[in-house]
Formats: structure tokens, C-alpha cells, sequence
């Protein structure tokens, strides 16, 4: 979140480019880690990094991460685009749209590196100390460290942060902070965070990437109102100028204390960075086409394979670039709200997978660019396959009453066809799966027990219409062909975003991004609690103890091979759950840009990072 492969996900970076500028940050939302502060110590020790297992792959005098070019020039800018509009500056409250890459301009106690999956970094904290027992951390402040506003930052400011994103921020943040028993500041430089338990092993780490916020700015302010006042903030970013829902430019802040860092060594180059709203694709390709925007992430095939013709590509102006990602392709699909009535039978939402015709899509649509999604976790080792293994089924044998079956006797299989759009068959093995489950025709229609006609909604952002409609009517039409009704509803963006967070809608185009090591953000997207909590990711209405019960087989792992299994067995459990029907994965990201940016050698596990980038000039 992504965060990565999928279409949309690559779409979603292309309206939140922010994600690629603040990678790690947003990746290490997502990591189930097991407590290790460098390989383990009898007693709590001071350190500047903490590792998964063993040490970390940068030791603690290192210089600049491998994957950036040290020497990278500072200046230069660069141009975006955006979609829809935006009216706030916060982005960590539920109302509002916050404007693309605000997240530039903020940073965490701690960091990533992009050719690593399980170590972190200090960034605002100079140090850490881990108890061996995993019930606390504290965090050292870097003396040097400072908001944009030149105030220092301290312990009561990373104890606000805490506090009033928990209270008033998005509800996601209660969840994802639950395990903490109380934070105290020990002084003006060092924070503790008390756990209630020891179970939560990733926790550490989850602290460790909250953003920090000036208490003394927004001691006077209503955090959960939405507004344009430029804040405080402590990034490597601030914002220059902005007209609402326009424009926003961000400038480099010169006077950022970390940028001599080693883990920002190389990185944040550009003196600016701008993003420019649009309303559609056209209207942003047309803008790219005249160089009025430098970079595009492409989320679209067909558009990769047909609009890239014009003169700048063919004088080399423009590179099409290929980024290739080691990482979990993550689920992309159509979503099925489980809340309404229509799809909270399994045999339903497991027949309507036979309609989907994703050959057909592929050949025609996609000119054979993509692999069908049969994984959560694709393209990694965590993705489950064959059938169920011997661990994953000692896992899982407890919660057998609460689960699928088939989860227990079949491999999961997705449909395929012969992609000449006859897709006949599959519809037969459809039909037949409702039939034997109660369904039945009548006057031409597929009806319910109750005699009730089958028919919803399929909720679109209106800027992703062109892109998905073609993808959705053959849907629809081969929905027709066995008796059901399906219907577009194409929305605003700020209509869109309500409805996801009010759970208001039958089925929607969705993504969920995965890292190589899931953790706690699986009961956001997956658990019980998440399911009625409004604006959570759990967009598919999961309540199923069970899932719950495996996700916390994940925050607890001791070991990588614990984590593994516990990822494979919930992989089981939401594949053999239909909760969503798979779409397709890249395992590498479409970037077109001018060729006006210096990008490093070296690509990291993560894919391209435009934190990384740097302006080289126009070409002549």
C-alpha cells in the first residue's frame, strides 16, 4: 500500500504518489516482525537498528543505503498528477481529502530500507531499547532533531502523537496502537511505550513508523476538523503554494535536520515537487504527452501497449521504464460487500468466479501482460499452494467448524477458459453450483429461494470508468447470460471515498497491498473487529472468528517459518471464502517518464522508489 503489481495498486500510486516518496514508511505500516534487537541480549541494550532475525543488514556505522546514488545532485523539479480534488492537509483523520504526497511531510521515529524486509532504522530516534520480553521500547530523540517550524522535537510530542491519533486520527489507528498499556515521556529526549502483553511482537516496529506531530502547534487546533491551514510538520518536505484542489507544490526544506542522515543520504532530491488535479485519464495522458507532467505510473495494458506513440517516445524525450518487484503481489478484485444479503452466501459468491472470464480479458484487454491473481500473497513464497500442508492444517483443525470445508480436501483452483470468449462452459459449472444450492430460474431470471430476482451494484470512482468499464461490461453481459443483473454506478470521488467508508455499495474494484511480512494490518483488512468500524479496509465485511484467531497465529510468530505457515493458512481461508474475485498481478511497476531524471543502478526488492530519483536536465 501498498502497496505494488496489481493494476489498481499501480493506479493507486499514480493517484498517491506519495506512496513511492514515503515507501518504507507505508511498507512498515505493514510488517509482522519478530522482536530482535540485533540478534538478541540478555539485557535491554541501546541500539540504532532492530533486525527480525539476526543482524540487520546495514551495521550501525553505515554511510548510505546500497540502492541510492550518494552523490545525487540536489534541485530540480518534478510534476505529478493527481485525480479529483482535494480539501485537507491532515492525512491521518477519516474526513476529507487529504492532498497527494502530504505524507512528504512527515516522518517517523523510524525507517526502512528498500533492499531489506525485516530491520528498521532510527530516524527521529537516535537509538532504541527493546526489553528482551518484548512488554516495552523506548526511543532515544536525536538532540538534533526538528520540526519545520525550527522547534525541537521531544518526548511530549512523540506522546501527543500517540495519544490524539488514537483518539481523534482515523480509526484504524485504535486498532493498530490496541496492544499499547500506556506511553510515558522519561524525559525530554526518551519515551516509553508499556505493552499489555508480550504476544504483539511486531508492536515495537508499529511505534516505531507513527508519524510525529508538533504538539505545540496543534494544541490549540481541532485535529478532526477539515481545512487547509498549512501545519507544522517534521519531513524532509513543506508545502510551498497550493490552490484547493488545483495544485500543490511541495519545496525541499533546506533547513531539514535529517537530511544528512544515512538512511535519507541520496534520497529526497528535487528542490520541487508538484502535483497537478485532473479529472480523467485523458486529460492526464494528454498533459504527459506535452510534457505539462514528467512522470506516470501506468496502470492501464492497453493504454502501455497503444498510447505511447507519440514523438517524444519515438525521439527517446520519453523512456517507457520496467521496474521489477520481489515482492507479494497483493489482491486486486472485484469485492463482495458479505454485509448484504445477496452476497453473504459462499455459493454464490464461489459461482460468480466461473463468470469472470480473465483469459478473454487478458488477450484482448491487457495484450498478455498480466498473471491471473490465485493468491493473496503472489509472487512470494507466502502465497499457499497445492493442497492444505501438514502445519497449515494443524493450524487450522481447531477452527474446522467455522471454516470451508474445502479448505481441508481441495487445492484452490481458479477457473480458466480457451480466452475466444466462448465461456460456456465455465457459466454451465456456475449454473450448476446455484442450482444445488437453492437457486433457480424463473421468467429468465436467476431467483433466490425467496423467488427473488439476483441484481446489485458494481461502485466505481468515476476517473477509473474508462479503465474498469470495459473490463465490467463483459462481466455483466456473461452475468446476463445466466439469468443475473449487474450495473455500474460511477461516482465523484469525494461520493466514492463516503461510500467506502459507510460500507455503501453491493461490489467494488478493490486492492489490498501485502509486504513480505504481514502482520497486525491483516486485522484491518481481514478481522472482525475492522468489519464495523467505519472507513476500516475491511471492505469485504469479514467476521469470522477463525480468520481472527489465524491473524493472530501471524502477530505472534517466533520464528520466519511460523510466520510463513500461519500467512499460508489465512491465505486458505480467504481464497476458499470468496471474498473477493480475483483479478491479475505485474510483478514489476510501468513508469513512463521524460528523460530529464537520474534513476540509480540499483533497484531494490521493493521496485523504484522516486525518493531516489534526482534532476539531471532536460534533453536536448
Amino acid at each position: 500500500m501498498q502497496v505494488g503489481a496489481m493494476t489498481i495498486i499501480a493506479q493507486n500510486v499514480s493517484q498517491k504518489t506519495e506512496y513511492k516518496m514515503k515507501r518504507g514508511m507505508l511498507r512498515l505500516l505493514c510488517l509482522g516482525l519478530i522482536l530482535c534487537s540485533n540478534a538478541g541480549y540478555a539485557q535491554a541494550k541501546k541500539v540504532k537498528s532492530i533486525s527480525m532475525y539476526g543482524e540487520p543488514k546495514y551495521s550501525h556505522n553505515f554511510t548510505h543505503f546500497d540502492y541510492v546514488n550518494p552523490s545525487a545532485p540536489k534541485g530540480g523539479a518534478v510534476k505529478f498528477a493527481a485525480y479529483g480534488s482535494f480539501d485537507s492537509f491532515n492525512p491521518f483523520i477519516i474526513k476529507g481529502n487529504s492532498a497527494d504526497g502530504i505524507s512528504m511531510n512527515y516522518d517517523s521515529l523510524a525507517t526502512a530500507a528498500e533492499d531489506e524486509t525485516l530491520s528498521e532504522y532510527g530516524l527521529i530516534a537516535e537509538y532504541f531499547e527493546v526489553s528482551p520480553d518484548n512488554l516495552w521500547i523506548k526511543f532515544y530523540i536525536n538532540p538534533q532533531a526538528k520540526f519545520s517550524d525550527n522547534h525541537d522535537i521531544n518526548a511530549e510530542d512523540v506522546v501527543f502523537s500517540f495519544n490524539i491519533l488514537k483518539e481523534k486520527g482515523n480509526p484504524f489507528y485504535r486498532s493498530y496502537y490496541g496492544g499499547v498499556k500506556n506511553v510515558e515521556a522519561i524525559d525530554n529526549k526518551t519515551v516509553i511505550f508499556n505493552f499489555k502483553d508480550a504476544s504483539n511482537r511486531e508492536l515495537p516496529f508499529i511505534l516505531g513508523q507513527m508519524p510525529i506531530l508538533p504538539k505545540h502547534y496543534w494544541r490549540d487546533k481541532e485535529f478532526d476538523k477539515v481545512n487547509l491551514d498549512i501545519p507544522v510538520t517534521s519531513g524532509p518536505y513543506i508545502i510551498k503554494d497550493f490552490s484547493a484542489g488545483r495544485y500543490i507544490t511541495y519545496e525541499r526544506n533546506k533547513e531539514y535536520w535529517a537530511k544528512d542522515l544515512p538512511v535519507n543520504k541520496g534520497r529526497y532530491n528535487f528542490d520541487t515537487i508538484r502535483y497537478d488535479y485532473y479529472m480523467d485519464y485523458l486529460a492526464t495522458m494528454q498533459a504527459f504527452a506535452a510534457g505539462a507532467i514528467d512522470i506516470r505510473v501506468e496502470s492501464s495494458a492497453s493504454k502501455w501497449a497503444t498510447s505511447y506513440d507519440f514523438p517524444a517516445v519515438k525521439d527517446g524525450k520519453v523512456v517507457k521504464g520496467m521496474f521489477e518487484r520481489h515482492t507479494p503481489s497483493g489482491m486486486q478484485g472485484f469485492a463482495y460487500n458479505t454485509r448484504r444479503p445477496i452476497f453473504s452466501d459462499i455459493n454464490l459468491r464461489k459461482a460468480l468466479l466461473y463468470v469472470f472470464d480473465y483469459e478473454w480479458a487478458n488477450k484482448n484487454l491487457f495484450y498478455g501482460q498480466y498473471s491471473r491473481t490465485t493468491s493473496y500473497f503472489d509472487n512470494s513464497e507466502l502465497a499457499s499452494k497445492g493442497k492444505i500442508s501438514k502445519d497449515e492444517l494443524e493450524l487450522l483443525a481447531p477452527f474446522k467448524s467455522l471454516l470451508p470445508q474445502d479448505i481441508f480436501t481441495s487445492e484452490y483452483i481458479t477457473p480458466t477458459s480457451d480466452g475466444s470468449g466462448d465461456n460456456r462452459p465455465n457459466l454451465r459449472k456456475a449454473v450448476k453450483i446455484l442450482t444445488s444450492n437453492g437457486y433457480s430460474f424463473k421468467n429468465g431470471d436467476m431467483v433466490d429461494k425467496k423467488g427473488t430476482p439476483l441484481e446489485f451494484e458494481i461502485l466505481l470512482n468515476a476517473t477509473d470508468a474508462p479503465t474498469f468499464g470495459r473490463v465490467i461490461f463483459p462481466f455483466i453481459k456473461n452475468l446476463k447470460k445466466i439469468g443475473i443483473k449487474a450495473h455500474i454506478r460511477a461516482v465523484d470521488a469525494n461520493i466514492y471515498k463516503n461510500r467506502l467508508d459507510d460500507f455503501d455499495y453491493d461490489m467494488m474494484i478493490k486492492a489490498w497491498g501485502q509486504s513480505l511480512s504481514p502482520g497486525n494490518e491483516q486485522y484491518e483488512f481481514w478481522g472482525s473487529e475492522a468489519a464495523n468500524n467505519i472507513g476500516s479496509q475491511n471492505y469485504a465485511g469479514i467476521n469470522n472468528p477463525a480468520i481472527d484467531a489465524i491473524i493472530g497465529k501471524i502477530v505472534s510468530a517466533k520464528n520466519k517459518e511460523e510466520l510463513v505457515t500461519a500467512v499460508r493458512a489465512l491465505d486458505r481461508c480467504l481464497l476458499f471464502g470468496y471474498y473477493v474475485l480475483p483479478h491479475w498481478y505485474l510483478a514489476y511497476d510501468r513508469i513512463a517518464y521524460w528523460n530529464k531524471f537520474g534513476i540509480p543502478e540499483v533497484t531494490p526488492i521493493m521496485g523504484t522508489s522516486f525518493s531516489t530519483w534526482w534532476y539531471k536536465g532536460d534533453i536536448k
